[in-house]
């Protein structure tokens, strides 16, 4: 199993289009990255929709997230849930603007290949937008069982997860009615991928990357 690093990455994006897409996807990973490199990294959270409450949610959530950032800038959009290929014009004028101003090192977007609607456009839009860049899409467990066979693992400490689902199950009381929102469904799929890649710590979350360049080799003309 090849290992790489993500120590280089002074700056992170973040891409969801919900406003607990980030965190469950690679929240821990996250959070294991910026309490490793403490007040090191600037972090650009981006959640594409979100009604008023959905917004304090973001927003609340983010805050609690990136408190070992060195920098943050959270941005929460409000187009409409579940019409994004309908929209995905406005939307894409958006991710140019991001084009624009932000030269990640690392970019946490969704899967190509995930079912909802949503979700699917912005991997798009992100592979769209930034093509010399290193994207990991993550995933989000839902009823349409389209987990994948991801290929990158980061592995997570407990302590990392148990902060992570703290956080969601605290942070967003409008999804607590859903019976896919509990502790159990986030502390199984992080276990799962722990077995996958044999984590050190039993834990991990999985991501998928399409491109990936680990520079020349050493003696290469």
């Amino acid at each position: 199993m090849l290992t790489i690093s993500l120590d280089h990455a002074k700056t992170v994006l973040c891409l969801g289009a919900h406003a607990d897409d980030i965190e469950i996807g690679c929240g821990a990973a996250l959070l294991e990255l910026l309490a490793r490199r403490r007040r090191e990294i600037n972090v650009h959270w981006v959640v594409f929709s979100g009604d008023d409450a959905r917004r304090r949610e973001a927003l609340a959530s983010a805050e609690r997230f990136l408190s070992d950032a060195h920098k943050q800038s959270v941005t929460v959009y409000d187009f409409r849930d579940t019409l994004f290929p309908f929209i995905g014009a406005q939307i894409k004028e958006r991710f140019s603007e991001l084009q624009r101003q932000i030269a990640p090192d690392v970019i946490f977007t969704h899967r190509r290949e995930d079912l909802h609607q949503d979700h699917r456009l912005l991997s798009e839009l992100t592979w769209c937008a930034f093509r010399d860049h290193l994207v990991l899409e993550y995933e989000i467990p839902k009823y349409e069982g389209d987990l994948g066979h991801p290929n990158v693992y980061v592995p997570v400490s407990e302590a990392a997860c148990r902060r992570k689902i703290e956080s969601l199950l605290e942070s967003f009381p409008t999804q607590r009615s859903k019976p896919w929102f509990t502790a159990d469904t986030f502390w199984s799929l992080l276990r799962l991928r722990g077995l996958e890649c044999n984590s050190p710590t039993r834990f991990a979350e999985a991501f998928t990357a399409r491109k990936l360049c680990i520079g020349p080799l050493t003696g290469a003309t």
